[in-house]
């Protein structure tokens, strides 16, 4: 597996676990203080693409390591509760770390 795939998990799953924050955040205000619905309409757009593109680079690593569907599951859930989802990387990479085979590069000889 290339790093690759880890890295892009590893960014969409940050990004997405602190715009929910900020979304909880957000709706706090709104219902809380009648304060803010315009920014909650648009944290919460922001959110569910961002979301979206979590669920296919989470997808795309799970299908690579061969995960079984529950754990798959869990990682895909993991957007939609917050702080999970930044736990549940933390897991993710100690467990694929071993498995990222990125060639070194070659070295000429002379």
């Amino acid at each position: 597996m290339k790093r690759s795939v880890l890295t892009r998990y590893r960014v969409m799953a940050y990004l997405t676990a602190v715009m929910l924050l900020v979304l909880c955040t957000c709706m706090v205000f709104k219902y809380g203080f009648d304060t803010g619905a315009g920014a909650t309409l648009v944290i919460s757009q922001i959110h569910g693409v961002l979301f979206i593109i979590y669920l296919v680079f989470a997808f795309d690593l799970g299908s690579k390591a061969k995960w079984p569907l529950g754990k798959l599951l869990w990682v895909l859930v993991s957007g939609t509760i917050p702080t999970a989802a930044f736990f549940v990387e933390r897991n993710v990479v100690r467990e694929i770390e071993p498995l990222i085979t990125d060639a070194a590069p070659a070295t000429a000889r002379a």
